[in-house]
Protein backbone atom coordinates (compact mmCIF):
# COMPACT_ATOMS: atom_id res chain seq x y z
CA UNK A 1 0.00 0.00 0.00
CA UNK A 2 1.61 3.48 -1.35
CA UNK A 3 1.33 5.83 1.34
CA UNK A 4 0.29 9.49 0.04
CA UNK A 5 2.97 11.25 2.35
CA UNK A 6 5.48 9.98 -0.63
CA UNK A 7 4.30 12.93 -2.34
CA UNK A 8 5.96 15.02 0.41
CA UNK A 9 8.99 17.38 -0.20
CA UNK A 10 12.01 15.28 -0.74
CA UNK A 11 10.58 11.75 0.21
CA UNK A 12 12.62 9.19 -1.04
CA UNK A 13 10.42 5.65 -1.15
CA UNK A 14 11.88 2.54 1.21
CA UNK A 15 12.77 -0.91 -0.44
CA UNK A 16 11.96 -4.00 0.90
CA UNK A 17 9.65 -5.34 3.24
CA UNK A 18 8.71 -1.54 4.75
CA UNK A 19 8.09 -0.65 0.42
CA UNK A 20 5.19 1.88 0.70
CA UNK A 21 6.58 4.48 2.73
CA UNK A 22 9.83 6.92 2.73
CA UNK A 23 12.95 6.12 3.46
CA UNK A 24 13.88 9.40 4.40
CA UNK A 25 12.76 12.96 3.19
CA UNK A 26 16.48 14.31 2.27
CA UNK A 27 18.50 14.54 5.43
CA UNK A 28 18.32 11.07 7.32
CA UNK A 29 20.77 12.62 10.61
CA UNK A 30 18.36 15.80 11.30
CA UNK A 31 15.67 13.13 11.02
CA UNK A 32 16.62 11.41 13.76
CA UNK A 33 18.04 13.98 15.85
CA UNK A 34 14.26 15.34 15.79
CA UNK A 35 12.94 12.03 16.67
CA UNK A 36 15.08 12.05 19.18
CA UNK A 37 14.03 15.37 20.61
CA UNK A 38 10.68 14.41 20.24
CA UNK A 39 9.59 16.29 17.40
CA UNK A 40 8.05 15.34 13.66
CA UNK A 41 6.11 11.92 13.37
CA UNK A 42 7.03 8.41 11.39
CA UNK A 43 5.03 7.62 8.39
CA UNK A 44 4.18 3.74 9.46
CA UNK A 45 0.78 3.29 7.46
CA UNK A 46 2.51 0.19 5.56
CA UNK A 47 2.10 -1.85 8.51
CA UNK A 48 -0.88 -4.17 8.96
CA UNK A 49 -3.64 -3.64 11.31
CA UNK A 50 -5.67 -6.07 12.78
CA UNK A 51 -8.60 -5.78 15.13
CA UNK A 52 -10.62 -8.15 17.85
CA UNK A 53 -14.04 -7.27 18.89
CA UNK A 54 -16.20 -9.45 21.03
CA UNK A 55 -16.83 -10.41 24.86
CA UNK A 56 -14.54 -12.96 24.77
CA UNK A 57 -11.67 -11.29 23.43
CA UNK A 58 -9.33 -10.82 26.23
CA UNK A 59 -9.52 -14.17 27.43
CA UNK A 60 -9.40 -16.10 23.56
CA UNK A 61 -5.97 -14.07 23.06
CA UNK A 62 -4.78 -15.33 26.37
CA UNK A 63 -5.25 -18.59 24.79
CA UNK A 64 -3.37 -17.95 21.76
CA UNK A 65 -0.43 -15.03 22.74
CA UNK A 66 3.18 -15.61 24.76
CA UNK A 67 1.83 -12.29 27.09
CA UNK A 68 -0.66 -12.32 29.88
CA UNK A 69 -3.72 -10.46 28.17
CA UNK A 70 -6.55 -11.58 30.23
CA UNK A 71 -7.01 -8.84 32.34
CA UNK A 72 -5.11 -6.43 30.25
CA UNK A 73 -6.12 -2.49 31.06
CA UNK A 74 -7.85 -0.60 28.77
CA UNK A 75 -5.19 1.82 27.47
CA UNK A 76 -2.17 0.08 28.17
CA UNK A 77 0.46 -1.14 25.69
CA UNK A 78 1.85 -4.58 25.75
CA UNK A 79 3.41 -7.07 23.19
CA UNK A 80 2.80 -10.29 22.52
CA UNK A 81 3.97 -13.56 20.30
CA UNK A 82 2.86 -16.00 18.41
CA UNK A 83 5.20 -19.25 18.28
CA UNK A 84 5.17 -22.14 16.18
CA UNK A 85 4.39 -25.72 17.92
CA UNK A 86 8.34 -25.73 18.71
CA UNK A 87 8.49 -22.52 19.74
CA UNK A 88 10.08 -20.34 17.07
CA UNK A 89 8.37 -16.82 16.60
CA UNK A 90 5.86 -16.79 13.94
CA UNK A 91 4.71 -13.10 14.41
CA UNK A 92 4.79 -10.10 16.33
CA UNK A 93 1.55 -8.25 17.72
CA UNK A 94 1.55 -4.56 19.49
CA UNK A 95 -1.58 -4.54 21.21
CA UNK A 96 -3.55 -2.16 22.79
CA UNK A 97 -7.60 -2.58 24.40
CA UNK A 98 -9.87 0.61 24.00
CA UNK A 99 -12.49 -1.07 26.25
CA UNK A 100 -14.56 -2.45 23.25
CA UNK A 101 -11.52 -3.76 20.61
CA UNK A 102 -8.11 -4.76 20.68
CA UNK A 103 -6.38 -2.78 18.27
CA UNK A 104 -2.72 -4.15 17.07
CA UNK A 105 -0.31 -3.56 14.34
CA UNK A 106 2.05 -6.29 12.87
CA UNK A 107 4.52 -6.56 10.23
CA UNK A 108 4.13 -5.40 6.45
CA UNK A 109 1.89 -7.96 4.54
CA UNK A 110 1.80 -10.04 7.21
CA UNK A 111 -2.23 -9.61 8.79
CA UNK A 112 -3.55 -12.02 6.16
CA UNK A 113 -1.20 -15.23 7.49
CA UNK A 114 -2.25 -13.91 11.26
CA UNK A 115 -6.04 -13.53 10.64
CA UNK A 116 -6.19 -17.18 8.96
CA UNK A 117 -4.44 -18.43 11.76
CA UNK A 118 -6.82 -16.71 14.31
CA UNK A 119 -9.82 -17.43 12.55
CA UNK A 120 -9.02 -20.94 13.01
CA UNK A 121 -8.79 -20.81 16.63
CA UNK A 122 -12.18 -19.21 16.96
CA UNK A 123 -14.45 -22.37 18.36
CA UNK A 124 -17.40 -21.07 20.46
CA UNK A 125 -15.85 -17.97 21.31
CA UNK A 126 -17.63 -14.71 20.92
CA UNK A 127 -14.74 -12.75 19.09
CA UNK A 128 -14.86 -11.38 15.38
CA UNK A 129 -10.84 -10.75 14.03
CA UNK A 130 -11.03 -8.00 11.31
CA UNK A 131 -7.71 -6.50 8.53
CA UNK A 132 -8.27 -2.74 9.51
CA UNK A 133 -5.09 -1.93 7.28
CA UNK A 134 -7.24 -0.23 4.42
CA UNK A 135 -9.21 1.80 7.27
CA UNK A 136 -6.25 2.76 9.38
CA UNK A 137 -2.43 4.18 9.12
CA UNK A 138 -0.20 4.24 11.92
CA UNK A 139 1.65 7.08 12.96
CA UNK A 140 4.40 7.04 15.22
CA UNK A 141 5.04 10.37 17.55
CA UNK A 142 8.22 9.85 18.96
CA UNK A 143 8.85 9.84 23.20
CA UNK A 144 8.73 13.68 24.31
CA UNK A 145 6.03 14.70 21.60
CA UNK A 146 3.75 17.28 22.38
CA UNK A 147 1.99 17.20 19.01
CA UNK A 148 -1.65 16.93 18.73
CA UNK A 149 -3.81 13.68 19.25
CA UNK A 150 -7.48 14.17 16.63
CA UNK A 151 -10.24 12.67 19.16
CA UNK A 152 -11.41 9.54 19.39
CA UNK A 153 -7.93 7.91 17.59
CA UNK A 154 -6.71 4.93 19.30
CA UNK A 155 -3.11 5.61 20.77
CA UNK A 156 -0.67 3.01 22.02
CA UNK A 157 1.81 4.57 24.42
CA UNK A 158 5.48 2.87 25.15
CA UNK A 159 8.49 4.43 26.79
CA UNK A 160 9.67 5.19 22.56
CA UNK A 161 6.77 7.26 21.73
CA UNK A 162 3.07 6.98 21.06
CA UNK A 163 1.23 4.96 18.02
CA UNK A 164 -1.89 6.46 16.73
CA UNK A 165 -4.05 3.89 14.74
CA UNK A 166 -5.02 7.02 12.40
CA UNK A 167 -8.18 6.76 9.76
CA UNK A 168 -5.98 6.52 6.34
CA UNK A 169 -8.44 8.83 5.06
CA UNK A 170 -6.73 11.81 7.64
CA UNK A 171 -3.36 10.96 6.92
CA UNK A 172 -2.80 13.63 4.36
CA UNK A 173 -4.06 16.38 6.95
CA UNK A 174 -2.67 14.68 10.13
CA UNK A 175 0.86 15.07 8.76
CA UNK A 176 0.72 18.69 7.39
CA UNK A 177 -0.15 19.46 11.46
CA UNK A 178 2.76 16.97 12.84
CA UNK A 179 5.65 17.66 10.87
CA UNK A 180 8.32 17.50 10.28
CA UNK A 181 8.21 13.37 8.88
CA UNK A 182 10.88 11.36 9.58
CA UNK A 183 11.50 8.38 6.99
CA UNK A 184 11.85 4.39 8.30
CA UNK A 185 15.39 4.74 8.34
CA UNK A 186 15.16 7.27 11.40
CA UNK A 187 12.82 5.06 13.08
CA UNK A 188 15.07 2.30 12.66
CA UNK A 189 18.06 3.80 13.62
CA UNK A 190 16.95 4.40 16.77
CA UNK A 191 15.19 0.75 16.94
CA UNK A 192 18.70 -0.91 16.75
CA UNK A 193 20.56 1.75 19.17
CA UNK A 194 17.51 0.55 21.96
CA UNK A 195 18.20 -2.78 21.04
CA UNK A 196 14.23 -3.56 20.08
CA UNK A 197 13.85 -6.28 17.32
CA UNK A 198 11.83 -6.66 14.82
CA UNK A 199 10.37 -10.19 13.10
CA UNK A 200 12.24 -10.66 9.66
CA UNK A 201 15.05 -8.83 10.52
CA UNK A 202 16.28 -10.22 13.95
CA UNK A 203 14.51 -13.82 13.09
CA UNK A 204 14.63 -16.68 11.14
CA UNK A 205 12.75 -19.72 11.09
CA UNK A 206 14.42 -21.26 13.94
CA UNK A 207 14.42 -18.12 16.56
CA UNK A 208 13.03 -18.59 19.75
CA UNK A 209 12.18 -15.88 22.14
CA UNK A 210 15.12 -16.44 24.10
CA UNK A 211 17.36 -15.59 21.91
CA UNK A 212 16.12 -11.67 21.38
CA UNK A 213 15.45 -10.79 25.02
CA UNK A 214 11.71 -11.28 24.33
CA UNK A 215 11.32 -12.65 27.96
CA UNK A 216 9.35 -10.54 30.01
CA UNK A 217 8.67 -7.88 27.33
CA UNK A 218 6.46 -10.33 24.75
CA UNK A 219 6.33 -13.25 26.72
CA UNK A 220 4.87 -13.98 30.41
CA UNK A 221 6.29 -17.05 32.54
CA UNK A 222 3.65 -17.04 34.50
CA UNK A 223 1.19 -18.45 31.98
CA UNK A 224 0.66 -21.70 30.20
CA UNK A 225 -1.65 -22.70 27.28
CA UNK A 226 -0.44 -21.17 24.30
CA UNK A 227 1.26 -22.74 20.94
CA UNK A 228 5.08 -23.42 21.37
CA UNK A 229 4.89 -22.84 25.41
CA UNK A 230 6.67 -26.11 26.01
CA UNK A 231 10.05 -24.68 24.58
CA UNK A 232 10.10 -21.77 26.33
CA UNK A 233 9.61 -23.34 29.70
CA UNK A 234 11.79 -26.24 28.89
CA UNK A 235 14.61 -23.29 27.67
CA UNK A 236 14.39 -21.27 30.40
CA UNK A 237 14.36 -23.68 33.21
CA UNK A 238 16.44 -26.66 31.65
CA UNK A 239 19.12 -24.65 29.30
CA UNK A 240 20.21 -21.59 27.43
CA UNK A 241 19.40 -20.37 23.97
CA UNK A 242 21.66 -21.52 20.99
CA UNK A 243 22.14 -17.77 20.14
CA UNK A 244 21.70 -14.66 21.53
CA UNK A 245 21.07 -10.82 20.11
CA UNK A 246 24.06 -8.23 20.23
CA UNK A 247 25.17 -4.25 19.58
CA UNK A 248 27.74 -4.16 17.34
CA UNK A 249 29.22 -0.72 16.73
CA UNK A 250 30.60 -1.02 13.48
CA UNK A 251 33.90 0.22 11.72
CA UNK A 252 33.16 3.82 10.94
CA UNK A 253 35.69 3.93 7.61
CA UNK A 254 33.81 1.46 5.74
CA UNK A 255 31.32 3.27 3.07
CA UNK A 256 29.06 0.12 2.97
CA UNK A 257 26.99 -0.99 5.77
CA UNK A 258 27.01 -4.89 6.18
CA UNK A 259 23.69 -5.98 4.80
CA UNK A 260 21.32 -8.33 6.68
CA UNK A 261 22.53 -11.68 6.84
CA UNK A 262 26.21 -10.86 6.34
CA UNK A 263 28.45 -13.52 7.81
CA UNK A 264 30.06 -12.46 11.64
CA UNK A 265 33.55 -14.66 12.14
CA UNK A 266 35.92 -13.85 15.01
CA UNK A 267 38.42 -11.61 13.97
CA UNK A 268 41.29 -13.58 15.15
CA UNK A 269 40.14 -16.39 13.17
CA UNK A 270 41.39 -14.72 9.98
CA UNK A 271 38.32 -14.75 7.03
CA UNK A 272 38.75 -18.62 7.14
CA UNK A 273 37.31 -18.72 10.55
CA UNK A 274 34.13 -20.12 11.50
CA UNK A 275 30.74 -18.46 11.28
CA UNK A 276 29.51 -17.49 14.04
CA UNK A 277 26.39 -15.45 13.34
CA UNK A 278 25.16 -12.43 11.09
CA UNK A 279 24.07 -9.24 10.60
CA UNK A 280 20.22 -8.72 11.15
CA UNK A 281 19.97 -4.96 10.78
CA UNK A 282 22.68 -2.41 10.14
CA UNK A 283 22.22 1.44 10.22
CA UNK A 284 23.72 4.98 10.42
CA UNK A 285 22.89 6.40 13.78
CA UNK A 286 23.75 10.41 13.89
CA UNK A 287 25.74 9.78 17.23
CA UNK A 288 27.08 6.45 17.56
CA UNK A 289 27.79 6.12 13.73
CA UNK A 290 27.29 2.87 11.87
CA UNK A 291 25.86 0.40 14.39
CA UNK A 292 23.89 -3.11 14.03
CA UNK A 293 22.44 -5.78 15.71
CA UNK A 294 23.46 -9.43 15.44
CA UNK A 295 22.54 -13.21 16.23
CA UNK A 296 25.56 -15.12 17.43
CA UNK A 297 26.42 -18.50 18.82
CA UNK A 298 25.69 -18.05 23.14
CA UNK A 299 29.23 -19.30 23.40
CA UNK A 300 30.81 -16.42 21.61
CA UNK A 301 33.04 -14.49 24.05
CA UNK A 302 31.41 -11.50 24.86
CA UNK A 303 34.51 -9.37 24.66
CA UNK A 304 35.77 -10.81 21.37
CA UNK A 305 36.55 -8.67 18.60
CA UNK A 306 34.14 -9.62 15.04
CA UNK A 307 34.61 -9.24 11.17
CA UNK A 308 31.02 -8.85 9.60
CA UNK A 309 32.57 -9.28 5.87
CA UNK A 310 35.38 -7.05 6.25
CA UNK A 311 33.96 -4.86 8.61
CA UNK A 312 35.35 -4.81 11.93
CA UNK A 313 32.75 -4.79 14.89
CA UNK A 314 32.24 -4.50 18.35
CA UNK A 315 30.13 -6.11 20.70
CA UNK A 316 27.89 -5.11 23.38
CA UNK A 317 25.86 -7.65 25.79
CA UNK A 318 22.07 -7.53 24.43
CA UNK A 319 21.38 -10.90 25.38
CA UNK A 320 23.63 -12.52 28.58
CA UNK A 321 25.22 -16.04 27.40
Amino acid sequence: MKSPLLSLPGAVPAEGVDEGVAAHYGDLFREQRALADGTGFVDLSHRGVVTVTGEDRLSWLHLLLTQHVSELPVGEATEALILSAHGHIEHALYLVDDGTTVWAHVEPGTQDELIAYLESMKFFYRVEVADRTDDFALVHLPAGSIAEVPEGVVVRETAYGRDLFLPRADLESYAEKAGPAAGILAYEALRVEHHRPRVGFETDHRTIPHELGWIGVAVHLQKGCYRGQETVARVQNLGKPPRRLVFLHLDGSDVHLPVHGTELRRADEGPEGRKIGFITTSVRHHELGPIALALVKRNVPVDAPLVAGDTAAAQETVVEP
